[in-house]
């Protein structure tokens, strides 16, 4: 369900409940973000997007097979104003949607404060909670911290509301629980991989290249050789 409205401005009456363990609402649906189904496959996410699978990127193929899809949403209607998403970012685990990180307009969210936009993701989501503070919060690729302000969870799902320490943006983020330890495996073997990879991966590209240079020095010599006059 599309949430314009609410971010236009809307502030609402419901009050924000911090508890120490996180539930979510009975009846809420933590398992999608508008549309998408979390644990949905690759081709019904390229579909409802209309995002080409040529521009899906691969992070990894082994030990299984990592990707990634941006998706940068149309505004709706005649309004640029009317579509708070600036990006969607689908990552997938074997071909299967485990996380949806969704960052907001920033200019569609100006002026708005935590509860506004917590009060909006809770008519879709159900009550929110406090997350336990971190001592080391995560950062992002610039080095920015990130901070959850709330979180929305079951035994399967889980939404975070962050906030970057860097401007004054909202992030939100879901993720298919029971594909987070498998993927974390897999990065790090990944990784581990890529290390013991490395040396013979510089050997090849060297050789490689060696071959390219011989070869275009053999294409320069059949051309130049019966034209040469000593």
């Amino acid at each position: 369900m599309i949430m314009t409205k609410r971010f236009s401005g809307w502030v609402l009456g419901s009050l924000l409940a911090f508890g120490t363990m996180p539930a979510a609402t009975p009846g809420a649906d933590l398992s999608r973000y508008r549309d998408f189904q979390l644990g949905a496959d690759l081709a019904a996410v390229t579909a409802q997007t209309g995002v080409r699978s040529a521009q899906v990127k691969t992070i990894h193929t082994r030990p299984v097979l990592m990707q990634e899809l941006e998706w940068r949403p149309r505004a709706l209607g005649w309004s640029a104003k009317s579509e708070p998403v600036q990006k969607v970012l689908f990552s997938f685990y074997d071909g299967q949607l485990y996380r949806i990180v969704i960052d907001y307009d920033q200019n569609s969210t100006e002026g708005l404060t935590e509860k506004d936009v917590v009060n909006a993701l809770s008519e879709e989501f159900g009550e929110a909670v406090k997350p336990p503070a971190s001592t080391n919060p995560p950062r992002d690729a610039f080095g920015n911290t990130e901070t959850v302000l709330v979180r929305w969870q079951d035994s399967q799902y889980r939404f975070d509301l962050i906030r970057n320490s860097y401007g004054p943006s909202f992030r939100l983020v879901g993720v298919l629980k029971k594909l987070e330890a498998p993927v974390q495996a897999a990065t790090l073997e990944a990784k581990r991989l890529d290390r013991q990879e490395a040396p013979q991966r510089e050997a090849d590209r060297l050789a490689s290249e060696d071959e390219a240079a011989t070869a275009a020095l053999e294409k320069a010599r059949q051309v130049n050789k019966p034209k040469f006059r000593p």
